[in-house]
Parts: structure tokens; C-alpha cells; sequence
């Protein structure tokens, strides 16, 4: 009797062609707008629906399966649906051996100034229910406090002002307001990086710094 042919399956069965599949090779079942949300978030500094309406639907819709794809990267998805505002840190995995994908941005003596200042400036914004809008004037006249401890010129201090301010635009913290030369809106991603009561217990340190100095 003769033995049965072995039945294969289609060649192309897992390899074929799919609405989600949107170059050669492309393996994901995920919707080209849900991809775009991912490289937002892995991009950074962070996802805000004021500024990324599209993406944020799509980040609202599709938040399970984004923090799933996250997830296998080590990363934790931090959200806030009353602010809108959404980022990605790295997933606190105790002792496992698990690798940094993302990239940490140090910060000097005027940067830590300037994060509380303008975490305490957005603060005072939401009480009054107003944009906490800021200009480089005020940053560097409130910073001054802080001259002496740094041991430099007047004119050298200002530049290190600067230097924060452009880190700060750089990681979107100060959102530059059109057709103004300084103005900047604060991000509400301060909110979710750092709380009140961390901010206040920051601010007393270096007060107690400004005034030895």
C-alpha cells in the first residue's frame, strides 16, 4: 500500500501579505498610526495631545498593545489622560539584568535650579487655570540667586543660563511660543516627572544653598 505524500502548507502562509505589512520584510501586525505613536514615544522627550491630537487618539485606542511592544523593551509607558501628556521611562526591574535603552541627560547645578523654578512656575499656573508661559528674562533674573554659588562672571553666568534654557527646549520642558523672540510655555510633563512635595523639599534645599552664598 502506498504510503500518503506528506501535505505542506502553502509557501506564502506566513508570509503573506497583510493591510499592516507596509514595506518588504515588514513581520508587524501593527497599523502604520500605532507604529508612529511608538517611534514618538522611543523618540521622545514625550507625546502631548495639544501638540501630537492624532497621535494621542491612536495612543488612547491602541494603549494596551503600545505598553505590550513597551514592555519587551524594558520600558514603562507614563500616562496622563486629564493632561494628556504620555512618555516612557525605564521599567524598574530590580536585579535583572535588563538593558538601558534609554538615554539619561545630567544635569548641572543651574539645571536643577532652573527644573524646580519652572516646576514651581507651572504650579502657580494651574492654581490661577492659566499657561504657564515664561520668558528668558525672568529665568536668568530668578536664577541670579545662584551667581555667586558658581563662582563665575556675570556675563558667563548668563551664558550658563542659556546653555540650560536650550537643554531645556531640546527636551521639549520649554515649548518655544510663536512669533516671540523668549516666551516659552512650560510642559505639563513636569507634572508627571516631579510632584509637588518633591519640588518643595528641593526648593527648601537650595534656598538654604542660596542664602549661604
Amino acid at each position: 500500500m502506498k504510503s500518503p505524500e506528506p501535505t505542506l502548507p502553502p509557501a506564502d502562509l506566513e508570509t503573506a501579505p497583510t493591510a499592516n505589512h507596509l514595506f518588504p520584510g515588514d513581520t508587524s501586525d501593527l497599523p502604520l498610526d500605532t507604529r508612529r505613536v511608538l517611534v514618538q514615544l522611543l523618540a521622545g522627550p514625550s507625546l502631548e495631545g495639544r501638540r501630537h491630537s492624532k497621535l494621542w487618539a491612536t495612543l488612547v485606542r491602541d494603549e494596551v498593545v503600545i505598553r505590550s511592544r513597551l514592555s519587551e523593551l524594558f520600558l514603562e509607558l507614563v500616562t496622563d489622560m486629564d493632561l494628556q501628556v504620555a512618555f516612557t521611562r525605564q521599567a524598574a526591574v530590580g536585579d535583572l539584568d535588563a538593558p538601558a535603552l534609554l538615554r539619561t541627560a545630567p544635569l548641572t547645578f543651574i539645571d536643577s535650579a532652573l527644573l524646580m523654578y519652572l516646576r514651581q512656575r507651572l504650579t502657580e499656573a494651574d492654581a490661577r487655570a492659566e499657561r504657564a508661559v515664561i520668558d528668558a528674562a525672568e529665568i536668568i533674573d530668578h536664577l541670579a540667586v545662584y551667581e555667586r554659588s558658581v563662582n563665575t562672571d556675570r556675563a558667563g553666568y548668563e551664558r550658563r543660563c542659556q546653555t540650560s534654557i536650550e537643554k531645556f527646549k531640546k527636551h521639549s520642558i520649554l515649548q518655544k511660543i510663536r512669533s516671540t523672540d523668549d516666551r516659552y510655555e512650560i510642559s505639563p510633563t513636569l507634572k508627571l516627572l516631579f510632584s509637588v512635595t518633591e519640588i518643595l523639599a528641593l526648593t527648601d534645599l537650595y534656598g538654604k544653598m542660596a542664602s549661604d552664598v
